[in-house]
């Protein structure tokens, strides 16, 4: 699952993968990693956002991480000798 807005925010442009690469000076596997939430340079972040017609002030609305939840880790249950399970 994606942890960022690119391509919500390519779409609401109308904009392909293959000319927001273009613009941004970057490949069309690269947005498609970027897309997939796959980890990229903050340089790849900055010439998306300017690509977009954003500034980089506006990273967080487009590059905000999602955070998962937790790990919930429980200790192993374990029965005390005449306990029964």
């Amino acid at each position: 699952m994606p942890n960022n807005n690119v391509q919500r925010f390519r779409e609401s442009l109308m904009m392909s993968k293959a000319e927001l690469a273009r613009k941004a000076g970057l490949s069309t596997l690269t947005i498609d990693r970027v897309e997939a939430g796959r980890p990229c340079r903050l340089d790849t972040k900055r010439k998306i956002l300017l690509a977009l017609g954003l500034r980089v002030s506006d990273k967080d609305r487009v590059f905000a991480e999602v955070e998962e939840e937790p790990a919930v880790l429980r200790p192993p249950v374990s029965s005390e000798p005449g306990e029964s399970p």
